[in-house]
């Protein structure tokens, strides 16, 4: 598929009718309230709906709680096993590339700030990385895994976001079209796939190509499942770079949220690192990855160890290189890889599960106050005209 300013922003005004028809009608019968105590019983898939969920939610939970009927289940298992094989990598992509790419796009910046407050990054992080590892375990598909109910849910917080925003006021759907849009969900999507494949070359993480399409293929049906057009999305690695560039391309740039959701990001993340001494880290891998000019937009400090993290990439590969000759450097580095990743994840979450419920009121339910409101009813500046 070719993309187009024309296509794009035809993607820019389309949301998901389904989703967005459920949330309508649980917040039009009072049933918010009641669907979200219910939903914290069902976390595993194939686990009986309890009695008193609201008819609609039902409905959408046997609609939607199956995977799609074209999936290649042996593409699948190969995703599964380059994320096993890369998943310390994968979660230093995500964390220093994939998030702070999002922050580079000014409104979804802003409509990460509105919707989570500004005081609760722990809790976007923690989301994002327990619906990752939740998708790569064995059993992802089956009953009794945590993901499709986790991503039942999930798509059902878009919807409920694009809900307040647009009944709120605090969108302007002339300028920006529908919030968490078609156009939205693909680049995000871009960002948790293509993004992350980039971010490991550039680590200099040696991957198949075939290993690498399987990736991209997961999250293609990550995004099927979380309600992405699958006639507009990217089918592989070429047109996904198509897409990624152009979206990029319309709409990154500097803003204020941007930069305070960076830094938010770093502090956290100086947090879980022990002591105080390798802290700088975090900013120059963010700074390596994404590169100069966006880590300048997100006011990502320099440091010290800017130099450091351009040797990561050779210490990787000789790591790679153990893990290639030795079968038990192999199995001794992918357990490491996966206790880094478990601790990272029990870090952020502090033990406990993310429900990823529906908030029935963004300032209830984020803490975003009137004046953080008002502020985030953003359009664009009008464009500078030059002789």
């Amino acid at each position: 598929m070719a993309y187009t300013e024309a296509s794009m922003n035809a993607l820019r005004h389309s949301g998901d009718e389904l989703a967005d028809a459920v949330v309508a009608t649980l917040f039009e019968r009072g049933e918010v309230g009641t669907f979200n105590t219910l939903m914290r019983h069902v976390s595993t898939a194939g686990s009986p709906l309890p009695d008193g969920l609201p008819y609609v939610a039902r409905e959408y939970l046997r609609t939607t709680g199956m995977p799609p009927s074209w999936v290649d289940w042996d593409e699948m298992e190969k995703a599964r096993l380059f994320f096993v094989d890369n998943n310390v990598h994968i979660s230093t992509a995500l964390s220093f590339a994939s998030m702070p790419a999002c922050y580079l796009v000014p409104h979804v910046a802003r409509l990460l700030s509105a919707t989570h407050g500004l005081d609760y990054p722990s809790k976007r992080m923690a989301e994002t990385g327990q619906f990752t590892v939740y998708l790569m375990q064995p059993d992802a598909f089956e009953a009794g895994s945590r993901f499709l109910p986790a991503a039942q849910k999930v798509r059902l917080l878009h919807a409920s976001i694009r809900h307040h925003l647009t009944r709120e006021g605090l969108w302007d759907t002339g300028t920006l079209g529908t919030p968490i849009c078609q156009e939205d969900l693909i680049g995000g999507q871009m960002f948790f796939s293509l993004l992350v494949l980039d971010s490991l070359h550039r680590l200099n993480i040696h991957m198949s190509t075939e290993g690498a399409e399987a990736y991209f293929y997961a999250w293609r049906v990550v995004g099927a499942i979380l309600g992405v057009d699958q006639d507009a999305v990217p089918k592989n690695l070429e047109e996904g770079r198509q897409f990624l560039d152009l979206y990029m391309i319309r709409h990154m740039g500097p803003s204020e949220e941007g930069a305070h959701l960076t830094r938010q990001l770093i502090d956290l993340y100086e947090e879980v690192v022990p002591g105080t001494f390798f802290d700088p880290i975090v900013s120059a891998l963010i700074r390596h990855l994404v590169g100069d000019t966006c880590a300048d937009w997100l006011q990502v400090p320099r440091t010290a160890w800017d130099n450091v993290a351009r040797v990561v990439p050779s210490l990787l590969g000789v790591l790679e290189g153990i893990e290639d000759r030795s079968p038990l450097g192999a199995w001794a580095l992918d357990r490491l890889g996966h206790l880094t990743t478990v601790l990272e994840l029990s870090s952020l979450t502090r033990g406990r599960v993310m429900h990823y419920a529906i908030p029935e009121q963004l300032k209830k339910e984020y803490g975003v106050s009137d004046s953080v409101r008002r502020s985030h009813r953003w359009t664009p500046p009008a464009p500078t005209v030059t002789d």
